[in-house]
């Protein structure tokens, strides 16, 4: 199976894969793989963790050439990114995960330019289809005077959910 998975990537792993799948700490085990295509920028903090069981995960998918867009991905201290199935994130996509905070990913897809501000938690369930142009955001990202310990609430995406273009989904929703 650990042949199988290399194989089938073999034409996509390239050495930002190879620094990246060696160099981010977490638990992964030898069936899971991270992929990076195209142009994709991150700054993940020493003590962030990516664990995979497992699963794929592939930054910067890319549906039809030329794609300019960049992805950019960002993992602040503590943080986590839990993948519990093959999950693409397609190009031009924004991701930051906050201090402390865990972002949980099951099987499917997000297509381009998604916008995810993860500041608590968000899970995204399994067989998931996310279209364009989508945020995703558990927080307020500042205080609102008398509702302080309000500031931010969990998303959960269950199973098999399909997302359409253009869509915000904010902080405590649950579809």
């Amino acid at each position: 199976l650990f042949f199988k998975i290399w194989l089938r990537n073999l034409f996509s792993i390239n050495v930002k894969s190879l620094f990246f799948n060696c160099s981010i700490k977490g638990f992964r085990d030898k069936y899971s793989v991270i992929i990076i295509k195209g142009k994709f920028s991150y700054k993940i903090f020493y003590n962030a963790k990516i664990n995979m069981q497992n699963s794929q995960l592939t930054f910067n998918q890319i549906f039809s050439k030329p794609d300019s867009r960049r992805t950019t991905f960002k993992m602040m201290s503590d943080s986590q990114l839990n993948v519990t199935g093959d999950f693409d994130i397609f190009s031009g996509g924004h991701i930051i995960i906050n201090k402390g905070a865990k972002l949980i990913l099951g099987s499917g897809y997000i297509n381009y330019d998604v916008k995810i501000r993860c500041f608590d938690e968000i899970t995204i369930g399994h067989n998931v289809a996310i279209s364009e142009n989508v945020t995703i955001w558990d927080t307020d990202a500042h205080q609102i005077i008398g509702k302080e310990s309000e500031m931010t609430k969990p998303v959960k995406i269950g199973n098999r959910v399909w997302i359409g273009n253009n869509v915000t989904i904010l902080k405590g929703v649950t579809i």
